[in-house]
């Protein structure tokens, strides 16, 4: 139990404190596509895993998996929304979004493959959907701010509630909750306050490539778990993924810009 504890209060916000260095030395973009690699919802599973047992966690890996489809329309949302309302309006209006999103996938039940398939289908349409920043709203430096540990706290209590609620939720709705946007709340919040909504845009926009090895890693988990011991499957899954992430930013370095 020592070992579970210290999981969840030292590794994620660890993460979250790197992601927000990354951010703040090669930018927004940057940040966004590290942000979504599993180093929350990754943690979370393996908390669950370890709790519950490794059907339990596969189950939630599936669910984790067709939560990417919520992200992407609290990510939308935002991105619209914030060019009227604010990052104070805008924030609550996203995650309404990401509620109904999972309140509508939590009654869809898609096989692992047709799930994988509409995942990264929406993933490769989503970049096209975002909003261009308008010309006094490109990325600007950040301002520096106390806001590091706030991130760290966020990520930390979100791994406590859903791991400690996930025998109670049942293993598909804890998947959906292991991917609540603590980095989109958190990460892109205090981006648009320190940076402007333009950083904030590239982060979520940047998000999108990172999706790709998120769904490459609850697949992974979805199928190993079912036949390998935990440590087996999480390492091989956390590897495929960071593979993924590295092939999808060296395809995405190499497009041409317009």
């Amino acid at each position: 139990m020592n070992s579970i504890l210290a999981l969840k209060l030292f590794l994620v916000p660890f993460l979250i404190y790197a992601v927000t260095l990354a951010g703040r030395r090669w930018g927004p973009a940057v940040a966004g596509w590290l942000s979504a690699f599993p180093i929350v919802a990754g943690p979370i599973l393996l908390a669950i895993a370890l709790e519950q047992g490794s059907g339990f966690a596969a189950a939630a890996a599936e669910g984790t998996l067709m939560a990417v489809l919520a992200m992407i329309a609290f990510s939308l949302t935002y991105a619209w929304a914030s060019g009227h309302l604010g990052v104070a309006g805008a924030m609550p209006v996203a995650l309404c979004a990401w509620a109904v999103a999972v309140a509508a996938l939590q009654s869809m039940r898609l096989s692992l493959p047709f799930a994988a398939i509409a995942v990264v289908g929406a993933l490769l349409v989503a970049p096209r959907l975002f909003p261009a920043p308008g010309p006094q709203e490109q990325a600007q430096p950040a301002r520096r701010g106390g806001d590091l540990p706030w991130r760290m706290l966020a990520g930390a209590v979100l791994v406590m509630s859903v791991s400690a609620a996930a025998a109670g939720l049942g293993p598909r709705l804890s998947g959906f909750f292991a991917m609540f946007p603590v980095m989109g709340t958190v990460l892109v919040g205090f981006t648009h306050v320190q940076a402007g909504r333009g950083s904030a845009v590239m982060l979520l926009r940047g998000t999108m490539l990172g999706y790709f090895a998120f769904a490459a890693f609850c697949v992974s988990i979805a199928l190993l778990l079912r036949a390998q011991p935990v440590p087996a499957s999480f390492f091989c899954a956390f590897v495929f993924a960071l593979t993924i992430q590295l092939l999808v930013k060296a395809a995405s370095s190499r497009r041409p810009t317009a």
